[in-house]
């Protein structure tokens, strides 16, 4: 990768930044938890795979049902 590349410049500039800080992994750390328990805590509690639930594999004709009953 040459220097004058966008993601290589990109790269060095956080990464020169955070070595540089002294809680920049406590940042990191916090980010990543904070990350995780969004993406993948608050998704299996709060959003259950509803189609899959409602459909029993036939997902396509369940859909299709659907727009047409809540269309008339």
């Amino acid at each position: 990768m040459t220097k004058d590349n966008f993601l290589y410049k990109f790269y060095h500039l956080y990464y020169d930044g955070f070595r540089s800080m002294k809680l920049g992994r406590t940042l990191w750390a916090i980010i990543l938890i904070k990350l995780f328990v969004i993406f993948v805590v608050l998704k299996l509690f709060f959003f259950p795979n509803f189609l899959k639930q409602q459909a029993d594999g036939h997902e396509a004709e369940y859909v299709a049902t659907e727009l047409i009953d809540r269309k008339n």
